[in-house]
């Protein structure tokens, strides 16, 4: 008959309610059992957060049950109903997730919660801290001993011994405290015992913030500098200088003629000889190579009359200038192009610091004025209140004696004459 049934049917909604997780405890027939408004309003929540302590929440949850626990119900009935109430967004999710009738007792309960919200991976967290104290600057002794409690609170299973939490909390202490609790304890914390040792450091932190006060922080004036700061900027500064004065000296045009080559126009071998080319059809006429070319294929005469191989030594050379007017001088290779002469970089390092030099000077001077001007201000005004207080102080002296005198006179005329 499952077969007959059609495709809406089998698509439509299952109206079978799923249970709850827990199976709750019966109650008796005789005792009523209704969960106060007051009672749901009171409970803590918890969402489930990363940050949130889940052992806290049932502390919190523990004392809110017990205190509103109506006349003959047990505290695992009303706590197993009331649990539901407390969790909120994801942890409520949770709860409703869990397969169903598989809790049964409160104890169950806690533990599934506990292993959802504090695995085993927060209470190794947790127990790294404790053994990782450290007392802060500017924190008192109570602080410091507050905050090392609530730590271990937070991880009951952390397993560490007595002796090796106040080893920890001892080890953390600055050295003031340290050399304070050692001499309290008669000269080294070692020589007592865990429990009087505890007894100590508690009796400590008790006094400490009944009668103690808060080191003083130091405060930074307006007029100090940090030289990290500084050197930063020094450094941004030399560092943006030296790519200037590189970017300056690469900035010669390169050749057009023989790209690729890494050279500049001047220097290019090609354009030169146009040059000499030139130089050479204006003024000069260029020698025949093959008259003097030792590697010439053919019957070389130049051997024998080589001005420069020449026995006699005495022959001219045949190249004869072809000298026009305007074209007298010998042509020259143009020289390479020197580097632009500009300030170094440490002459322009030297510049900076004493720019900065006189700013730092010019604001020196502008606070010494100003505190000047101000003191000058003060002294006015204080001189101009010990006059406004002087004045007042005659006023009242011309008053009391104006009225010792009424108070004589009107004495004097209610005591009658006796002569």
């Amino acid at each position: 008959m499952a077969n007959a049934r059609t495709l809406r049917e089998l698509a439509a909604p299952n109206l079978n309610q799923q249970p709850l997780c827990i199976t709750f405890p019966t109650v008796n027939d005789n005792t009523p059992f209704e969960l106060k408004s007051g009672l749901i309003q009171l409970l803590p929540f918890f969402h489930g957060l990363p940050g949130e302590e889940p052992y806290k929440h049932l502390q919190e949850f523990d004392v809110v049950c017990n205190s509103m626990k109506p006349p003959g119900i047990s505290e695992e009935q009303i706590k197993m109903r009331a649990f539901p109430f407390s969790l909120k967004d994801s942890a409520k999710d949770w709860l409703y997730y869990l397969p169903p009738c598989s809790i049964t007792t409160w104890d169950q309960l806690q533990r599934k919660f506990l292993e959802k919200y504090f695995p085993a991976s927060r209470a190794a967290s947790l127990r790294k801290e404790i053994c990782r104290i450290k007392q802060h600057p500017g924190e008192s002794l109570y602080e410091y001993w507050e905050r090392f409690k609530k730590l271990c609170h937070k991880c009951p299973q952390h397993q560490i011994s007595e002796q090796l939490l106040i080893q920890y909390f001892y080890e953390g202490l600055l050295f003031r405290d340290k050399s304070i609790i050692d001499a309290a304890s008669g000269g080294a914390l070692v020589n007592k015992t865990p429990r009087e040792a505890r007894e100590l450091i508690e009796g400590m932190a008790e006094n400490s913030q009944q009668f103690g006060t808060r080191e003083d922080v130091p405060i930074r004036k307006v007029h100090e500098v940090e030289t990290s700061s500084i050197q930063q900027q020094l450094t941004v500064l030399s560092s943006f200088f030296r790519q200037l004065a590189v970017g300056n000296a690469s900035q010669a045009k390169a050749c057009r003629t023989c790209p690729g080559m890494g050279r500049s126009t001047d220097m290019c071998p090609m354009i030169q000889e146009k040059n000499v080319e030139q130089v050479n059809m204006a003024g000069y006429a260029p020698v025949p190579r093959n008259q003097y070319d030792p590697y010439s294929n053919t019957y070389n005469p130049g051997w024998r009359d080589h001005p420069n191989l020449s026995c006699g030594g005495t022959k001219q050379s045949n190249f004869i200038p072809n000298k026009q007017p305007g074209y007298q001088q010998q042509y020259q290779p143009r020289p390479p192009p020197s580097p632009s002469s500009g300030p170094s970089l440490e002459e322009m390092m030297k510049q900076m610091m004493a720019t900065i030099t006189q700013n730092q000077q010019r604001m020196e001077a502008t606070i010494t004025q100003n505190q000047q001007r101000t003191e000058a201000t003060i002294s006015q005004n204080q001189q101009s209140t010990d006059s406004e207080i002087q004045t007042i102080r005659n006023q009242m002296s011309q008053m009391a004696t104006e009225i010792n005198r009424l108070e004589s006179l009107i004495n004097g005329s209610c005591h009658p004459n006796l002569n």
